[in-house]
């Protein structure tokens, strides 16, 4: 399920995500920036040929501790995770293959799904 809207102002916290069941994109960035204005096109192309993915828009900043958590240092930053449990990251992403290459490592992992196979 994709969010087309802005990033979530509020955030799970770092257990909650952890106990994440099944497939997730947490995607750390802030309305205002311009790299990920830029990527929402690639971004939002990806992800629409696997609907079933649980995708979160988070903000992200000083302060904001599941970014940190994370170790986020540029915007956007997609975490691909598989059961609470990161399986690949994309920084910047400049076209949708970036995107395409963490969903396919969702696949890839123990207990992927054949329905995001690529």
């Amino acid at each position: 399920m994709t969010e087309d809207n802005g990033y979530a102002k509020t955030a799970p916290t770092r257990a909650e995500v952890d106990a994440f069941a099944g497939a997730t994109v947490l995607e750390f960035g802030t309305d205002w920036c311009g790299y990920c204005q830029g990527a929402q096109r690639h971004i939002a192309a990806s992800l629409a040929q696997a609907p079933q993915l649980r995708h979160m828009k988070i903000e992200d900043g000083p302060g904001r501790p599941l970014g940190r958590s994370f170790r986020v240092k540029l915007w956007p930053t997609l975490i691909f995770l598989r059961d609470g449990v990161e399986v690949a990251r994309v920084v910047r992403p400049i076209d949708a293959r970036a995107v395409d290459e963490g969903v396919t490592a969702l696949a890839a992992a123990p207990g992927g799904s054949p329905s995001i196979n690529r």
